[in-house]
């Protein structure tokens, strides 16, 4: 065949092409941890506590030796409930919220209540030193491709300094994607409410020790309806555009070695849209806005299938948002991990890394061709103490602007029993300010380039206990308090960020899931998040865009039996500033069921806000412009057909 032709079979060929995809700057990322052992495990374990997750401790472990909170969610989930975004995804996570700064325009995720989230795909970092939204976040899970070549997510709540960065103060979300595994394509085609369409292709397949795994999808929707006070009102302008497209190539070199290269692609031609004025009186409108995302990169990954593999990463990102004037950054760095089983009961994992951005935003005034390089050591050790493992480790960061910083963690695990898990993690901070934050330069808002790094420490502390094959739940607590933290505040000269004196989070967390039989199953789940600014003399109104869940509520019910499946989900928050949201409560419900016609044939149907909820994202901002909301979309119907073949 012609591909083996142009790869070649001999094992020199073999060695040159895992050559060029490690040092090639035009290809995209993957993670050295990711197996079929753990998807298989993670696919038939996920509900009891026992899956094998990788993101954690950046090696493979089971669920219940993991110190952390984490929580999985499995491909059979993404199709089993049609998630269109991974942010609609992760927001049916407890604990999670997500922000949505227009229809499909920009989705801003949180967790324990922090916007200070790292977002990887495939173990490769997509944040970048532009700020996705006004608050403290930097990626924006809108820039993934397709939900369709998403083998699982894994979300771990807390502090991640010594593998990932301590500017991972409220957690890290790892998105694995899926390599081809059988030769077939997959067409999926839906319509819906407010004249959405949506056509979705896949193709994956195998030749020999190659593998590929194809997407590209066209969504276009009209014009979204809310809710406002007990009457409909259609969102002018937020009729929006979308484009995708991701490649993900594999080779496998031997058994313990692979190269592998992964290119996604998305556009985004949607509103940002709000309500602004103080009479806060519909019909709202909302201004166009378009976003472009390119991510590529290439790896080599060895010692596979052991107990401690290693990957050495090129990677180059991209991202342009226009909205008015045009923000750009590009990302580019080389990762390398390599790990060590010392004996039984002592894994050893280091890397390095070295990371480079270049951010723009255009316009008079603004700012063009800001440089930003962070280089990164970090070693962290998993012992194995009878019942107790003790993982400590540290990363030392030397950015181009604030030197070097040292961030130590520690995490603790006991297993009484195999059906108990206790933890508890403490880690330092140490998270530089964006590029926004640094420069911006326009006649509304005015970055500041004295500015000092935020720092302090997060701590988590949780439980978790299988009572039955059938029944598990989780308990678990958690506290940051960082130093100098960055916030924008409206003064007489327009907004600006400025340090302030402290900020403060804590919250619980509690979840409980349940198999009634073999066709019912029910998950319910709780959270608490408290947040406190310590805003010092002289700073004035803060940009706080607040928790939209400080009481937030989780319920799910699922049915599967035979051809049919089934999902209500709920997500209800309370305890809200009416002065922010308008209303102190709100509850989003959402159905969707699934029929198997045959084998490779599936038809489906769904609703988003069953009751039509009023409710609002977040709020923008206050002052000299007024009130600006951001009117959650209302009711929305959708139904879908999925072929294979």
């Amino acid at each position: 065949m012609k591909s083996k032709k142009i790869y070649g079979k001999d094992g020199l060929t073999r060695k040159v092409l895992a050559a060029f995809f490690a040092s090639s700057l035009c290809c995209a990322p993957v993670f050295a941890a990711e197996n079929d052992a753990a998807d298989e495990a993670t696919e038939n374990a996920v509900n009891d506590l026992g899956a094998t997750v990788v993101t954690a401790e950046r090696i493979p472990t089971e669920r219940m030796d993991t110190p952390a909170n984490v929580t999985v969610i499995t491909a059979k989930e993404i199709a089993a409930n049609h998630y269109a975004t991974v942010g609609e995804a992760v927001e049916h996570v407890n604990g999670v919220t997500v922000t949505r700064m227009g229809g499909q325009q920009q989705e801003i995720v949180r967790l324990n209540g922090d916007e200070r989230v790292i977002v990887l795909v495939d173990g490769e970092r997509v944040n970048n030193d532009q700020g996705a939204s006004s608050g403290r976040s930097s990626a924006d899970l809108n820039m993934i491709p397709s939900m369709k070549n998403i083998q699982r997510i894994e979300i771990v709540k807390g502090g991640g300094s010594a593998l990932y960065g301590s500017d991972a103060v409220g957690g890290v979300i790892n998105i694995i994607t899926k390599k081809g595994v059988k030769n077939e394509t997959t067409v999926d085609l839906s319509t819906g409410s407010w004249k959405t369409h949506s056509l979705e292709l896949t193709n994956q397949g195998t030749d020999g020790n190659y593998s590929w795994f194809v997407t590209g999808a066209m969504t276009n929707g009209g014009n979204f309806d809310y809710n406002y006070k007990g009457t409909g009102y259609k969102m002018d302008s937020s009729d929006y555009r979308n484009r995708s497209f991701s490649l993900r190539l594999d080779d496998k070199i031997d058994d313990r070695s692979s190269a592998h290269i992964y290119y996604g692609h998305r556009s985004v031609n949607a509103a940002q849209y709000d309500c602004r004025g103080a009479s806060v009186v519909p019909p709202f409108s909302g201004n166009k806005m378009t976003e472009v995302f390119n991510n590529v990169s290439a790896s080599y990954r060895f010692k596979e299938g052991t107990a401690a593999p290693g990957f050495l990463r090129v990677f180059n990102n991209y991202k342009t948002v226009t909205y008015g004037t045009e923000f750009n950054t590009l990302l580019w760095g080389v990762d390398y991990q390599n790990g060590w089983k010392l004996d039984e009961n002592n894994t050893l994992i280091a890397g390095a890394e070295w990371h480079r951005s270049n951010s723009s935003n255009e316009g008079s005034g603004y700012y063009k061709d800001k440089k930003i390089t962070n280089k990164a050591l970090y070693v962290q050790d998993t012992m194995k103490l009878g019942k107790l493992s003790f993982v400590p480790g540290v990363r030392i960061d030397h950015h181009s602007m604030f030197g070097t910083h040292w961030t130590p963690k520690a995490a603790l695990n006991y297993r009484p029993d195999e059906a108990t898990q206790f933890y508890a993690s403490w880690g330092r901070v140490f998270k530089a300010p964006t590029a926004d934050d640094l420069y911006w330069n326009d006649p509304w808002m005015k970055g500041n380039p004295n500015l000092d790094p935020e720092t302090g420490w997060t701590a988590t502390l949780g439980v978790n206990h299988k009572f039955n094959d059938k029944t598990s739940m989780g308990v678990s607590y958690f506290e940051s308090r960082l130093d100098d933290a960055i916030r924008w505040a409206n003064s007489p000269s327009g907004w600006t960020p400025s340090n302030i004196n402290k900020e403060k989070k804590r919250g619980i967390e509690l979840s409980f899931r349940q198999r009634l039989d073999d066709a019912w199953s029910y998950d319910l789940g709780y959270s608490y998040i408290r947040t406190e600014l310590d805003n010092g003399a002289g700073v004035g109104y803060v940009w706080e865009n607040g928790n939209s869940q400080p009481n937030g509520y989780r319920i799910g019910l699922h049915y599967v039996k035979g051809p049919w499946k089934a999902n209500v989900l709920g997500r209800i928050g309370s305890g809200l500033d009416e002065a922010v949201y308008l209303d102190h409560s709100y509850a989003i419900w959402d159905f969707n069921v699934s029929y198997d016609i045959k084998e490779n044939l599936t038809a489906y149907f769904r609703i988003n806000n069953l009751t039509d909820e009023e409710y609002y994202t977040r709020k923008l901002s206050s002052g000299w412009l007024g009130n600006s909301y951001y009117p959650g979309t209302g009711r929305f119907y959708q139904i879908g057909l999925t072929c294979s073949f």
